[in-house]
């Protein structure tokens, strides 16, 4: 982004969410303004008022980034300088049966956007995106013989059969310059084409797009009563109930688990970085480091000194039997590096809930 004299007035769709609270409270007091579009959706917010977690500075408008209206009457007050775009149904699973849902919001809420600013006559500076690791589906895998493919997706059948695994193969981890997208569930397509639409209108417009591809986010802040949020959290509950840990397929599903506080320093960092190094640019955020859903489940259950986690052989259709991600071109191009091992984000994620008492019933 080119230097400015004053403090940028910035614009977060979804921002009284997990991700958008939390980027408040790093960074709204770096910004002249600090907006946060939400629609307050009773599966995050169930009470349907502002958030504790948000920035006190933060200007909260609930609105629906589907409806021209709520656009209209936030470009009636404010020119963003820069848009973090975070809104979006998020639900793997859930997106097969509410693919509607998921279109509309993701898809057709990023489109309203962009119309929008064209009524106005107005091009923000820099517009990022928060997209998946959802997009890149299966990913690639290579075979013994150091052939490497891209497998597609597991069918019923497979999954059924408890075939889990590609034969012969190992995954290889994701990269943006290197992985083509495959997205295997409605939700990771709509995010894929969240990516399109936003990257050819800022072209066309003279807009900056960045795109922070994300890995599984959990961490302190997360929503302890939305199902959909992640497994860290879902499992947390259980152990710290003094349950055991049920764990899908053969407990070999491999994810890769950033913490919140990374997350939010790599928001950070592209916020902030010269357009030479962001502008148009794709980044992998994660760990880097892949883990067994087992694995994941059994430093949770340690902790809590809870019974340890046991296979179901249980499955979901559209789950990817490999997530994680190669971030060595994130590293040198933004000068990111996440800080937070998994055992250390599990503890602030345990230590933070001790002292919630929401709870999925």
């Amino acid at each position: 982004m080119t230097a400015r004299t004053a403090l940028p007035t910035v614009l977060v769709t979804g921002g009284a969410g997990f991700i958008g609270a939390a980027l408040s409270r790093r960074l709204a007091d770096r910004a002249g303004r600090w907006i946060a579009l939400d629609n307050l959706h009773p599966q995050v917010h169930p009470g349907g008022e502002r958030p504790l977690a948000l920035h006190p500075g933060v200007e909260l408008v609930v609105g629906d980034v589907t409806q021209r209206s709520t656009w209209e009457s936030v470009l009636d007050e404010v020119r963003p300088d820069i848009v973090i775009h975070l809104a979006a149904e998020t639900g793997t699973a859930q997106s097969l049966d509410e693919a509607s849902r998921h279109a509309e919001v993701n898809v057709t809420g990023t489109t309203r956007m962009l119309d929008a600013f064209s009524r106005a006559g107005f091009v923000p500076a820099r517009i990022l995106l928060s997209s998946s690791r959802a997009v890149y589906g299966e990913g690639r895998w290579q075979r013994a013989d150091g052939a490497v493919f891209s497998p597609g997706q597991r069918s019923h059948a497979q999954l059924e059969a408890g075939d889990w695994d590609f034969d012969g193969a190992r995954p290889l981890a994701s990269a943006a310059d290197a992985t083509p997208p495959a997205p295997t569930s409605v939700y990771g397509a709509t995010k894929l084409a969240q990516e399109n639409i936003l990257t050819a209108w800022a072209r066309a417009k003279g807009a900056e797009p960045v795109v922070l591809r994300l890995q599984n986010v959990y961490g302190p802040g997360q929503s302890l009563i939305n199902s959909y949020t992640g497994i860290v959290s879902l499992f947390s509950q259980l152990a710290e109930a003094g349950r055991s840990i049920p764990v899908y397929e053969d407990g070999a599903i491999t994810r890769d688990f950033v913490l919140i506080d990374d997350v939010v320093s790599a928001f950070e960092a592209a916020v902030f970085a010269p357009s030479a190094v962001v502008d148009g640019a794709t980044f992998d955020i994660g760990s880097g480091t892949p883990t067994t859903v087992l694995e994941l489940a059994s430093a949770i259950a340690a902790y809590h000194g809870a019974p340890g986690p046991h296979i179901t052989g249980q499955f979901r259709d559209g789950d990817v039997r490999s997530a994680s991600c190669d971030i060595s071109a994130t590293v040198v191009r933004l000068g990111w590096r996440p800080q937070h091992t998994l055992v250390s984000g599990i503890a602030m994620l345990q230590e933070w809930m001790a002292g919630q008492s929401d709870r999925i019933r």
